[in-house]
């Protein structure tokens, strides 16, 4: 390790200190919110001259996963900051992870604030796209095993990542003395839930009026279209994706998926099954056994050539005894070219209109301009 990065390792520790909040007698709890209709894993409190994030542990619900105290850089730092890690906001500098945080970032106006990413491979947002390229923005590397030397370097004034459930940690990112805005976001069980979490995407970027405006477009988006088949009685069963390795993940009656599916007038032939937010894993023969007489299939898949009937059927032969499939009623995304991940977390109306669209064709409800992400599989 060079001179300088001993130096920028080492003045890493003393910012440690200095990124967190004093631990005063602030009751955190009694502060006036900032409304979130349907967010659950975190709660927003503004203190006036700071705001306070709390991000609720996801895998359990009765503690706290990490407090954030934003604290606008253009003030004085508050002497009775509560205990948290302290953000300076706007960021204008920052390491992001994940494409989908980087591409709303970008939407918001604050592309210019991310000057670090990892998987950039994964970056379809064309200016972005350009700014790794020109190497404006520093490529990380991976983010199972970002390049320590080169954040060190880069020295953002936070990191955005993902927080998985017994990870064990961060490793050596943890010791750099930067705040690590851990989006649990992707943990949130409806799609709006999730959504509204770009108004704290917003705080940290100084971008907070952008995301509540884009937030409230995408939610009367999705409840107009949610409200269009609420009294609708036939409901569809719709199976999903397909087996990975041995086993098939199908939604759990509380996940996303099943939201999604239930709010586009479809049904999921597993809601009976276990209460689980997440996904199930079952073996083929038992998806067959619970979902062989559905009434259509989507599936989500990255190859270079589109999925075709035939190339499915050869790949397991289970495929082609259910009905869909002998009917012809397979729709597919080819997440190789359609920018799926990246756009429908915080855009779940798209998402929306095109379930509606599949599901519920002689409604023509569905809105033209958004986009279309599944096509008919031959």
């Amino acid at each position: 390790m060079t001179g300088l990065l001993k130096f920028l390792y080492c003045f890493s520790f003393l910012l440690l200190a200095a990124c967190s909040g004093g631990g005063k007698n602030v009751i955190v709890e009694a502060l006036p919110d900032v409304p979130l209709r349907y967010a659950e894993n975190i709660t927003l409190k503004d203190a006036g001259d700071y705001t306070v994030a709390v991000v609720r542990n996801p895998w359990d619900t009765t503690k706290v996963l990490h407090t954030y105290i934003l604290v606008p850089s253009d003030t004085e730092m508050p002497s009775d900051l509560p205990e948290g890690t302290v953000v300076r906001t706007p960021l204008e500098s920052s390491l992001v992870y994940s494409s989908v945080h980087s591409s709303l970032i970008s939407e918001l106006g604050a592309g210019d604030a991310i000057t670090g990413v990892c998987d950039a491979q994964y970056i379809h947002t064309q200016r972005l796209a350009e700014r790794i390229d020109s190497g404006i923005i520093a490529d990380c590397g991976s983010g199972m095993s970002p390049n320590i030397e080169r954040i060190i370097e880069l020295h953002p004034q936070a990191i955005l990542l993902s927080p998985y459930e017994n990870s064990g940690g961060y490793g050596k990112i943890e010791q750099l003395g930067i705040p690590l805005i851990e989006c649990a976001d992707y943990m949130e069980t409806t799609p709006l839930g999730r959504a509204e979490w770009m108004k704290f995407y917003g705080m940290l970027y100084g971008r907070y009026d952008e995301a509540e405006k884009l937030f409230n477009e995408t939610e009367h988006g999705y409840n107009s279209l949610k409200s269009a088949v609420d009294s609708i009685a036939r409901r569809p069963k719709v199976m999903m994706d397909k087996k990975y390795g041995q086993a098939w993940y199908v939604p759990g009656v509380n996940s996303i998926v099943t939201h999604y599916l239930n709010d586009a007038g479809g049904a999921n032939p597993f809601s009976v099954n276990e209460n689980r937010s997440g996904s199930i894993a079952l073996s083929p023969e038992q998806v067959l056994a619970g979902a062989q007489d559905a009434d259509i299939w989507i599936l989500r898949y990255n190859q270079a050539d589109d999925m075709t009937l035939a190339s499915l059927s050869a790949d397991d032969a289970i495929y082609s005894q259910f009905e869909p499939w002998k009917r012809g009623v397979v729709y597919g995304c080819n997440t190789n070219y359609r920018h799926y991940y990246e756009e429908v977390p915080f855009h779940p109306h798209w998402l929306l209109n095109d379930l509606m669209r599949v599901i519920h064709p002689e409604l023509s409800l569905t809105n033209p301009d958004w986009p279309h992400y599944f096509s008919i599989i031959k």
